[in-house]
């Protein structure tokens, strides 16, 4: 389990959010800090260049990265698992199946 270094999680009361190790594997393998951030799904976890930190987030230590939280989903999360990754990133990063014809 990962703590949050930004000192306003304790302030707002938070205790402990559990990341999952396949997450904390996934961030390793693309060796960039990440985001959950609100979509009209629900909550998203991103890569940064996707979508930015803000001043206004939360910072959770993954490893040797940073998981942000966006201040409108940190008071619903307390567990990060792969759930979150949106699944045409992975489709992205991972290339299509062999089974994949875009239709």
């Amino acid at each position: 389990m990962s703590e949050l270094r930004a000192g306003l999680y304790e302030e707002a009361g938070f205790y402990s959010i559990h990341i999952d190790d396949e997450v904390i594997e996934y961030i390793k393998e693309r060796n960039t800090d990440f985001r959950i951030s609100t979509s009209c799904g629900g909550p998203v976890l991103l890569p940064i260049s996707y979508k930015p930190p803000k001043p206004s987030d939360l910072a959770l230590k993954a490893g040797e990265h940073t998981i942000y939280i966006s201040m409108y989903q940190a008071r619903y999360i307390d567990h990060i698992h792969m759930g979150l990754v949106p699944y045409h990133i992975g489709m992205r990063d991972e290339g299509f199946s062999d089974e994949y014809h875009g239709f």
